[in-house]
């Protein structure tokens, strides 16, 4: 019972955090403890169960079968009895969304052969569990086989059986479990290790299939709706009922085709996107290299970077040689990337067992689906890197695994759908007795009986109504078409109406892609000196040296590639970079890169300047160089003046990283004030330092210092400014969709500060916000303890009172003073992952009430998004890049502004690049929605109409004729469904969300009210009738013949019936334009009507012998059926209109709603009540708020180095031994790292504060740091050893940290 009751609340807490569901101790699990966790329970084969099943599909006629094929979890249950995992054939799964999964238990060889395993006798027993856990596999002589592995494939991921362990754990590459040096010592495989590694890991494919047409048929056509319209279909036919039944065979025929058409354009379109292959040389061991398919490759194979460049086929870590690699597959930016060799640590004591991690290690890792630009070694070297992912399990497989099999959504219009339908179908259940009990009463043949009871259902459940809905949803998708937005989902259309968040990218959805350089703030003793727009008026001097060399810029094939912050830093001031050498091989140069002015600028300069232009110290070389690290938050450069006799460094990043850096007297005492003048005004703002090295450093100890070591005491030289301009119809959209009350988040990789400025500027932040940053970080006191606290910003002036102050971490922080009304909040997403593990109660407030998620991975985004979806939200998001993509699948609508690898993973896209479509796509929605209810309750009001009609005539044995059947079908009901579709979105959004649920009470209380007007007019028009003196009961006399008084009465009144309910539903602004707009839909209601009125007053003989009529003799009563259905319309439309949509009665039933239904509100409302009521939440300048441990759940792995066990011999060419871990950390676009889990402690423990400001706080992540070390003292100092000297210090300390965190005892 306690452990129910945990698991409840841990499933409560879940609601807000992503990630895993709790674990139920009670049950077995694969991939325990990460984002695709799934139960799983085993099988077998019940021979019992399998006759008395088969026995029941025999005399069902095959429907029994049809169901378990519709629900595939109900047939494993009901043919095979449970067991143990060791002994299952078949495997159920259920993932976190609730989606079963059935999988086949396969054994093969290890040689790549599957067998079938036969079991044992049933003499046969296991009575202890240790003797079950040796027993894995038996064959028919019932003796164990070492050589056999059982294993099954779910969501592209194989899981192998360890018998040991006895479960199934997750196949892995090499990125876990691994120490660095392991991948040194990789001398790669020979052909037969190879060919048995690729028993385990398949093709080095990232297969997307293209379902055959025949097979795409069969399943659409044994959906639910179809095997109706069949069944519908074939009762007509029986009825002779032909004209219907062979349109709606026409109508079903073609959306059957537009279906399976527009499901193999978007699976070819996948495939085309996603899959490639090429060939790649890879090392056979001793030097021995040849050339492979890519499919080929297996983790722990050492391939050859070619040096002309190619886009990588597998995750690979790079060994040897760099890489300058474009990641925008992964990160969403087109900036080359210099990736370095993984640090050697054979040679070291204190590192030598260091562990490799993907994220720590990241800038030593090519990514699968990532372009190498170039590569450059030394001399004749190769460029080599060892395989560590393949197929699905590279970064790129997590990917394209996110887009196949996305979060289910749950739309609640769908589902009430369904509920509607049963409750009609319930309907006609009734009606069938009703007439059963009616027929047998007469004595009518048993076949009449079947046919006209079976007939009833086919007209209280319309087969037509998946048909209708589905119009508004085309009608919409032709004007975003117009509107150059693209959909390749249509159904995702409805869901666009319910939105109310939306994410956005920053950089090229809200801002421009480049950056703009604003100029310079230069420093002069001490202090600042005027701003600077036109770098040509700059003096020459230190400021513009940095300007000239500080930069990571690289020329491939003769243009600059780079950083564009930097290429644009480097243009401005007209100097010209000269590489020597051949592009791959600069390596060999101790000064590979010169900078110099240009000749150009020859007429702004001095005559004294032009005759020093030749002479020394004017070109600049660039010995070395210190790339950008996020978690140190600058870079570096070591430079030598042509002819110069000492080293200089200069360095760039941050304002407060670099300031901390430099001599305090060198930093003007108003930095502050002049630094947040410019980032509260969405500038980015960078700083610029200098020193001059000693003398005692020559060009070997200056490829072997570490970067702290000459990183300190530095000048400071002024700032770098730049503008991220707005593209112009952000601020609009922006406008428009607060004033909709729609919430706007931005979700960015940027720093804070700039995410914070832009979310200003545009408007996300009103005027009397208070933007409140959530700072979280690991103790480093104490690695085990989260802290989190809130600091405060004065958004309402824009200049905010900053008060520094140093932790006893040593870490500076900042408080803002400021009040906290009108809070909302800013998170990076280092402290995003700290937060969602840790605080999940604090995280779901921070959620309702966020605006900017800065420094966010792709990962954090995709969560960002389902946590935002787990709170009740309907959330859009709108990105550029292919690190949207999880967040654009995630969404209940994405929408992409890329037509590359994003467009793939989202329903919508955008030719034109800016957030304009964002407002049209919502309108759209809400206008198909609207149109999808009113359908829906027509059908629905159709479908009973018609019902009542056929009930009450069957009171006289008579029914109406084919062609009625068929006027008010075919003319009448599709028609008006059509044209009913084609009204136009209105332009303007409006605060009041449209309806979302059936269910609610207006549509439930429309439809009961609608309904009785309707059987009202019938029943009284049906017995007003035969009060008449001419009146003739009617006689069944002959099958067919239901020509009457009754017939005519109930016929004449119902087609009216059904024009005025279109009309009544036709619901105008504010969410569709006026009826009257719709001027295709005018005309058919205007010819509808006057038709009907021709046939109901003044039939011609043609009408009255087609329609098989009976009229009154008298035409002035005809006139009574007329004037009761012209009061039966105004009735039905006075109801909708003026009654319904009152605002008055809206009101009241919403109140009505959250009284009686109150589990029916939406969890954010609830938590913004609750943040309203505690006036004393966030506590904003206040103490860390600290989280307490709690016990972490064990993963489930299987590792290369436990698959090679299972190889026969040991054919390990590498000869390494594995570095056992209990944990493992992937860099996956849909998984998360694995910290320990806590929860958050209502006690509040004192500690300094301390917090980071941003241009280094967003950028804060983790990633690999490459420093410099010491004991590289014993490297030879040859020339190209010195200029390839590879630095590890860094990285290594930060994998211990996590080693250390990792092995931390449950307390």
């Amino acid at each position: 019972m306690a452990a129910d009751t945990d698991l409840k609340e841990r499933s409560k807490m879940k609601k807000f955090v992503t990630g895993p569901p709790p674990v139920d101790p009670r049950k077995s699990y694969v991939s325990q403890g990460e984002e695709d966790q799934m139960e799983i329970q085993g099988y077998t084969v019940s021979k019992l169960k399998c006759i008395v099943v088969y026995f029941f599909i025999f005399i069902t006629v095959g429907l029994l079968r049809l169901v378990f094929h519709w629900m595939p979890q109900w047939y494993v249950w009901s043919t095979q009895r449970k067991c143990s995992l060791a002994e299952a054939t078949t495997v159920l799964l259920r993932d976190q969304y609730r989606q079963w999964f059935v999988a086949k238990v396969d054994t093969m060889t290890k040689d790549g052969t599957r067998v079938a395993v036969l079991k044992p006798s049933v003499s046969f027993s296991i009575p202890s569990k240790s003797r079950r856990r040796r027993a894995q596999l038996f064959l028919n002589t019932g003796q164990r086989d070492e050589n056999l592995i059982r294993y099954f494939v779910v969501k592209r991921v194989k899981f192998i059986w360890n018998s040991e362990e006895d479960k199934y754990q997750k196949l892995r590459g090499l990125e876990v479990n691994n120490t660095c040096s392991y991948f040194h010592e990789a001398k790669g495989l020979n052909y037969e290790h190879q060919r048995k590694r690729r028993v385990f890991y398949g093709a080095n494919s990232i297969a997307v299939h293209v379902t055959p047409i025949l097979s795409l048929l069969f399943k659409e056509a044994l959906s639910p709706f179809y095997v109706f319209q069949v069944f519908s279909t074939s009762v007509w036919f029986a009825d002779e009922y032909y004209y219907y039944a062979s349109c709606i065979i026409i109508i079903s025929v073609i959306s059957l085709s537009t279906s399976i058409y527009q499901t193999r354009k978007m699976q070819r379109a996948l495939r085309n996107t996603i899959q490639t292959s090429t060939v790649v040389t890879v090392c056979r061991g001793n030097d021995e290299y040849e050339d492979i398919p890519s499919d080929d490759l297996v983790p722990g194979d050492v391939i050859e970077v070619p040096h002309h460049g190619c886009v990588m086929q597998c995750d690979a870590v790079l060994i040897s040689g760099n890489c300058i690699v474009n990641e925008s597959m992964l990160t969403g930016e087109s900036v080359p990337v210099t990736k370095t060799p993984l640090p050697d640590t054979r040679h070291s004591t204190s590192s030598r067992n260091a562990v490799f991690n993907m994220k720590e290690h990241s800038k030593h890792t090519l990514f699968c689906g990532t372009q190498v630009i170039q590569t450059r070694y030394y001399g004749n070297q190769k460029v080599r890197a060892v395989v560590v992912r393949t197929g699905f399990l590279t970064s790129k497989g997590e990917l394209v695994r996110a887009i196949l099999y996305p979060k289910p959504v749950d739309f609640k219009f769908n589902r009430d759908t369904y509920f509607f339908v049963g409750v009609l179908a319930s309907i006609a259940g009734i009606g069938l007795i009703y007439t059963v009990i009616l027929k047998v009463q007469r004595g009518d043949a048993v076949g009449e009986i079947i046919k006209r009871s079976l007939d009833l259902i086919t007209i209280a459940v319309p087969p037509a109504l998946p048909a209708a809905l589905t119009v508004g949803i085309v009608f919409a998708q032709a004007r975003m078409k117009r509107s150059a937005i693209y959909c390749i989902s249509p159904r995702s259309i409805n869901i666009c109406g319910s939105i109310n968040a939306v994410c956005f990218d920053k950089t090229g959805t809200l801002t421009e892609d480049g950056l703009n350089m604003q100029g310079v703030v230069p420093v002069h003793n001490g202090s600042f000196q005027g701003e600077i727009t036109n770098m040509l008026l700059l003096e020459k001097g230190l400021l513009m040296d940095a300007m000239a060399t500080c930069h990571s810029l690289t020329l491939i094939e003769g243009h600059l590639s780079g950083d564009p912050l930097d290429l644009i830093m480097f243009d401005s001031i007209d100097w010209v970079l000269e590489e020597t050498g051949e592009d791959n091989s600069k390596f060999d140069m101790l000064v590979p890169t010169i900078v110099y002015p240009k000749s150009s600028r020859e007429h702004t300069m001095t005559a004294e300047e032009l005759s020093n232009i030749d002479k020394p110290g004017v070109q600049l070389g660039i010995v070395r160089q210190f790339t950008f690290s996020s978690s140190l938050q600058r870079m570096s450069v070591i430079v030598r003046r042509i002819g110069g006799t000492q080293f200089e460094i200069f360095s760039k990043g941050s304002p407060e990283m670099i300031t901390s850096l430099c001599q305090p007297d060198t930093v003007p005492v108003d930095f502050h004030d002049v630094l947040t003048s410019y980032t509260q005004h969405g500038y980015r703002v960078l700083a610029l330092a200098w020193k001059q090295l000693p003398n005692k450093y020559n060009y070997v100890k200056v490829q072997r210092v570490q970067r702290e070591r000459v990183e300190t005491g530095l000048t400071f030289l002024g700032l770098l400014i730049m503008e991220n301009k707005l593209k112009p119809e952000t601020t609009p959209v922006i406008e428009q969709l607060n004033e909709a009350n729609i919430r706007t988040i931005m979700v960015t990789g940027d720093n804070m500060l700039t995410a914070i400025s832009v979310a200003h500027d545009c408007k996300m932040v009103g005027l009397t916000d208070k933007i409140v940053v959530v700072e979280a970080h690991i103790s480093m006191k104490d690695s085990t303890v989260p802290q989190m606290w809130f600091v405060n910003e004065d958004s309402n002036s824009r200049i905010a009172k900053e008060n520094f102050f140093s932790s006893e971490d040593g870490v500076t922080g900042i408080q803002i003073e400021g009040d906290n009304s009108n809070i909302k909040f800013a998170m990076s997403g280092k402290s995003w992952e700290i937060v969602r593990l840790h605080f999940p109660e604090q995280l779901q407030k921070i959620l309702v009430r966020g605006v900017v998620f800065a420094r966010m991975s792709p990962e954090q985004k995709a969560q960002l998004v389902e946590a935002l979806q787990g709170l009740g939200y309907y959330v859009a998001m709108c990105g550029d890049g292919a690190n949207d993509c999880g967040a654009l699948k995630m969404a209940h609508t994405g929408i992409s502004l890329s037509e590359a690898e994003a467009s793939v993973a989202s329903p919508f896209t955008s030719k034109n690049p800016n957030v304009e479509c964002v407002p049209t796509v919502i309108r759209e929605g809400r206008a198909a929605l609207v149109t999808s209810f009113g359908i829906f309750k027509y059908m629905a009001c159709y479908s009973l109409t018609q019902f009542v009609s056929v009930l009450i005539l069957y009171k006289v044995e008579s029914n109406l004729t084919d062609f009625e059947f068929l006027y008010i079908d075919l003319i009448l009901l599709t028609s008006l469904s059509v044209t009913y579709g084609r009204t136009e979105a209105y332009p303007k959004l409006v605060k009041e969300p449209p309806q979302l649920r059936l269910t609610s009470p207006a549509p439930i209380m429309s439809l009961i009210l609608q309904m009785l007007i309707q059987i009202a007019a019938q029943v009284f028009c049906f017995y007003n009738v035969q009060q008449q003196p001419w009146f003739v009961p009617h006689v069944h006399e002959e099958e067919y013949d239901y020509a009457s008084y009754e017939n005519v009465a109930v016929f004449s009144v119902s087609v009216f019936q059904y024009i005025g309910l279109a009309i009544a539903f036709s619901k105008g602004a504010p969410y569709r334009k006026h009826m009257f707009s719709n001027y295709l839909f005018l005309l058919n209601i205007v010819l509808c009507f006057a038709f009907s009125f021709w046939l109901t007053v003044y039939p011609i003989d043609w009408m009255v012998e087609f329609f098989e009529l009976q009229p009154p003799p008298s035409v002035s009563y005809r006139l009574v059926f007329f004037g009761v259905a012209i009061i039966n319309c105004i009735l039905s439309i006075l109801l909708e209109t003026f009654l319904l949509d009152h605002a008055v009665i809206r009101e009241k039933f919403r109140r009505m709603k959250e009284r009686w239904f109150p589990s029916l509100k939406f969890e954010y409302s609830a938590i913004e009540e609750e943040i309203v009521s505690t006036p004393g939440w966030p506590p904003v300048g206040g103490d860390p708020i600290t989280a307490l441990y709690r016990d972490d759940v064990s993963f489930s792995e299987l590792y290369p180095q436990e698959t090679d066990k299972m190889l026969p011999g040991n054919a390990d060419s590498n000869n390494s031994s594995a570095y056992c871990s209990s944990q493992s950390v992937g860099f996956t676009p849909r998984t998360s790292t694995s910290d320990n889990p806590f929860t958050s402690a209502s006690s509040i423990v004192s500690m300094p504060k301390s917090s980071a400001s941003d241009a280094g706080e967003g950028s804060k992540l983790a990633s690999g740091t490459i420093a410099e070390t010491a004991e590289m003292e014993d490297i030879p100092g040859d020339k190209g050893e010195i200029a390839g000297a590879v630095d590890w210090r860094g990285s290594t300390e930060n994998t211990l940290l996590v080693q250390q965190e990792a092995e931390q005892p449950s307390r």
